[in-house]
């Protein structure tokens, strides 16, 4: 499983965001997502900006990260951990990424 952890961009450095997240400032390649703006938040994996997102999904990433390192070092009830880290999944129905969905013109998946 990978994890890509949200960053908030400070600025660009050329093809690379100077960006600041859970782990302080880091220097982030910008080839998968192009330039990007002060203030624009990121999902980052190994050294590289593989999405842009808004915000709210930040923050529910950072929550959802920080339950599990809580889980980890035995901080808390799991089970509210688990409800406040992952609070945007809790009473809902598991969702196909678009592309895995069935295609309603053929009936078919593409």
């Amino acid at each position: 499983m990978c994890l890509a952890l949200p960053m908030q961009v400070i600025r660009m450095e050329g093809s690379t965001a100077l960006c600041e997240g859970r782990n302080g400032v880091e220097r982030v390649d910008t080839l998968i997502t192009g330039p990007l703006e002060p203030g624009q938040w990121i999902l980052s994996f190994l050294g590289a900006a593989r999405e842009v997102i808004d915000a709210e999904r930040g923050a529910q990433v950072e929550d959802a990260l920080t339950a599990l390192e809580s889980i980890l070092h035995g901080a808390g009830s799991t089970e509210a951990l688990i409800h406040a880290g992952f609070a945007d999944l809790i009473n809902r129905e598991p969702q196909l990424p678009e592309f895995l969905r069935p295609n309603p013109i053929q009936g078919t998946q593409p």
